[in-house]
């Protein structure tokens, strides 16, 4: 039987199931859905199509598939459009059933075409990534890219139940692991002192025997954060801390154009550059913080840019980042390791100082 976990949000209340394989606990789940008339689709990519198909028809059968292309490229309004039709042509009505089966990027699309077709479908998470299992497939937040930025279209939309099945990650390229461990890194940072030092003495790798359980202790982490403070409105601290390296990350995301760096990737270098402005503002400790960059170079994450980018496009990126409060950006900095704190009007230069410790380059 899988392990569970529950997200505690009144009626929205959900489980997360935890196992090696949960095939079978898929294949029941959607035969009952279709037992009741409930349409049941699935939101896919060509990744896993591929190298999936067998697992895809185990538990779905002949339902009906959208399959994106693999990439950040297709978290867009394009895509999207795409989704809805489908669904449309489909004729799924408001009993139908979602299934977002993918990383992080199908979690998303697939949630915001949930949150927003006939104005809300259920839906189920089966992440197949690293980073979507401890971090993307539990909360609710859904949604695209715009050209302004990263996530600036979206929706709340809590899933229904996340199936986490590990058995995927015999698959995953290991780029893609290691940005997985980006957020396991990160929690670790923010709220978990005892999984960083374990990370710190042990790099994580696809085969480890402490992966289910790092896992566990991510996705228990986040469920605490958002039990708290779902919408991420709390003034200060609040879900908006698991936001850790994200303003910078975003950023890089978008200035470097999406896809040149992966999500995790990027989300290691703007914890890098978190680090140092926490140091700047006279929180962190030096020795400290670094002890942040071997665990990431430990585990194949970049610590600094590829190449340079303009220091301006990265500061007009961070104006427009989603965690703005009154027209000023919001930063998550660390106080110490195992501790984060929400922190604005913080003086540009300093983050300017940030970005250029990375590798940006003044224009």
């Amino acid at each position: 039987m899988a392990e569970t976990l529950t997200v505690n949000l009144g009626e929205r209340s959900y489980p997360l199931y935890f196992g090696t394989d949960l095939t079978s606990a898929v294949q029941r789940d959607v035969q009952g859905l279709l037992a009741q008339s409930r349409k049941v689709v699935v939101i896919t990519d060509r990744h896993l199509e591929t190298h999936q198909s067998a697992a895809l028809t185990a538990m779905f059968g002949a339902s009906p598939r959208f399959v994106a292309e693999p990439g950040e490229g297709s978290k867009s309004l394009p895509v999207l459009g795409a989704i809805w039709d489908f669904l449309a042509a489909e004729r799924v009505d408001r009993g139908g059933v979602i299934f977002a089966v993918g990383g992080g990027i199908i979690g998303d699309l697939a949630g915001f075409a949930a949150a927003s077709y006939l104005r809300g479908l259920d839906f189920v998470q089966l992440p197949t990534t690293l980073l979507a299992m401890v971090d993307s497939s539990v909360g609710g937040k859904t949604g695209i890219n715009i050209s302004a930025g990263k996530n600036l279209v979206g929706a709340f939309h809590q899933p229904k139940r996340v199936y986490i099945s590990t058995h995927f990650l015999r698959t995953l390229p290991a780029n893609e692991f290691a940005a997985g461990m980006a957020e396991a890194i990160k929690d670790g940072l923010l709220g978990n002192l005892a999984l960083f030092e374990e990370l710190e003495r042990t790099p994580l790798s696809v085969t480890s025997e402490r992966l289910p359980a790092v896992i566990r202790a991510c996705c228990e982490l986040k469920a605490k954060l958002v039990e708290t403070d779902e919408r991420e409105t709390a003034k200060e601290g609040g879900r908006a801390l698991l936001n850790l390296g994200h303003t910078f990350g975003h950023a890089i995301e978008q200035c470097a154009g999406y896809g040149h760096y992966l999500h995790g990737e990027a989300v290691a270098i703007g914890m890098i550059a978190a680090a140092n402005l926490s140091v700047k503002l006279g929180l962190l400790a030096e020795a400290q913080a670094r002890r942040i960059a071997p665990v990431l170079t430990a585990h194949q994450l970049p610590i600094h840019l590829r190449e340079p980018l303009a220091l301006t496009r990265l500061m007009e990126a961070v104006a427009r980042d989603k965690k703005v409060r009154g027209g000023l950006p919001r930063f998550i900095v660390l106080p110490t390791l195992g501790r984060a704190e929400t922190k604005d009007g913080i003086d540009r230069i300093l983050v300017e100082n940030a970005f250029l410790a990375v590798g940006a380059q003044r224009d």
